[in-house]
């Protein structure tokens, strides 16, 4: 079980204006997180309707960011996991999704993986982003057009940058913690590759991937927007792609349904190797493998 941060990031860095707002929301969140997390009598869950987790401190988080993003981003929408928008005619055009704590299974299990995921989306893309992973002191932040960067604390936030795969190595896929293993077995054998598998709990995943320690996150199973939002913009503000299995990258509506497709993320972009070798055709066709 990895130590607990004794400390967060700093909120300062390279990033504009905006994104240094929301890192410094994401931070205030993370302490109010971290409180709960450092007291085990806290520590305890009830089950919410559609059979997952929620803690003290999904509840803590929600109302920092809200209260956060109300303040500098006013009359901006917020879709967040725990307290969600009314219906909207059509999709929203603009807005933020919010994840308090994405992975709360990990949360319980104390062992650090689990992240606070704020992404700003304009037009069905995330186009700034924080994910902080309080426990681990690491946080990662994204703006689009600009750049992607990791920091930890007394350390200055460097870029990040993907590695892609090559043919001829072996291939390093990232899967999820707390999530069963069948269907990633078989789209493994179906693509035929010699391969090692790392687990990661949360959006930790994307922003492995980010920082060149993985290629390939194929998913399968269920995740919402404000699951993988915030993500998939570090992802791929550090060179990577997320696409579901039609070959089309994966896209946000700000409004129901809340439930994204099924995908796979990349740690490299379109038309390099790995993409080519899972989308060997026009993205009408599934990627090699694909169920």
């Amino acid at each position: 079980m990895p130590e607990p941060a004794s400390d967060l990031p700093s909120p300062a860095g390279p990033w504009p204006a905006d994104l240094a707002r929301l890192v410094a929301i994401a931070l205030e969140a993370g302490r109010a997180i971290l409180e709960i997390y450092h007291d085990p009598a806290r520590i305890q869950a009830q089950t919410k309707g559609d059979g997952s987790p929620l803690t003290a401190a999904d509840l803590a988080a929600d109302a920092v960011i809200r209260a956060g993003l109300a303040t500098h981003f006013a009359g901006v929408p917020v879709v967040s996991e725990e307290s969600l928008p009314g219906p909207a005619d059509g999709a929203r055009t603009e807005g933020f999704l919010v994840d308090p704590v994405d992975g709360t299974k990990e949360f319980l299990k104390r062992n650090g993986e689990f992240t606070v995921n704020i992404a700003r989306v304009v037009q069905g893309q995330a186009v700034e982003a924080v994910v902080l992973a309080p426990a681990l002191g690491e946080l990662f932040a994204a703006r689009r057009g600009v750049g992607a960067w990791a920091a930890r604390p007394g350390q200055p936030p460097q870029a990040l940058a993907c590695a892609a795969w090559a043919p001829g190595n072996t291939l390093r896929v990232l899967a999820s913690r707390s999530h069963g293993a069948p269907r990633l077995d078989a789209w493994l054998r179906g693509l035929g590759l010699p391969h090692r598998i790392d687990n990661a709990g949360s959006s930790l995943k994307f922003c492995r991937l980010a920082q060149g320690l993985a290629d390939v996150y194929p998913r399968f199973g269920p995740t919402s927007q404000w699951d993988t939002a915030a993500g998939q913009c570090v992802l791929e503000c550090a060179g990577g792609s997320v696409f579901d299995w039609s070959g089309r990258p994966l896209a946000y509506t700000l409004t129901e349904p809340w439930l994204n497709p099924e995908f796979v993320a990349l740690g490299c972009a379109p038309g390099l190797a790995l993409h080519a070798r899972l989308f060997p055709r026009a993205s009408t066709s599934g990627p090699i493998g694909s169920p």
